[in-house]
């Protein structure tokens, strides 16, 4: 289960995920995400809320950071600990932006 608070001004956007990013959920994600980011420059996703990331989940991650390495930036924030070993262990500290 997943739930996706979206707050947006001008050329930023913010989602706040809570619960889990998994196999049933990243379709979900993938498509509000490729709705709302034309024109966006900043991208901000709030995780301090999510307690999984699935392999489904980090592939909508990349999709969006190579969107935003277009046309802006993106920033993960507020990961849990078990969130931050998940990307980790899959590289994926290294490709996105983790404050």
């Amino acid at each position: 289960m997943l739930n996706i608070e979206k707050k947006a001004e001008g050329t930023n956007l913010e989602f706040k995920l809570t619960g889990r990013l998994d196999t049933n959920s990243a379709p979900e994600f993938d498509k509000e995400i490729k709705e709302n980011i034309t024109g966006v420059e900043n991208l901000v996703l709030d995780f301090s809320d999510l307690a999984y990331v699935s392999s489904a989940g980090l592939r909508v991650l990349l999709s969006a950071q190579k969107i935003m390495n277009k046309q802006g930036k993106m920033v993960v924030k507020n990961c849990s600990d078990e969130v931050i070993g998940i990307l980790d262990v899959t590289g994926f500290l290294d490709i996105l932006t983790i404050e």
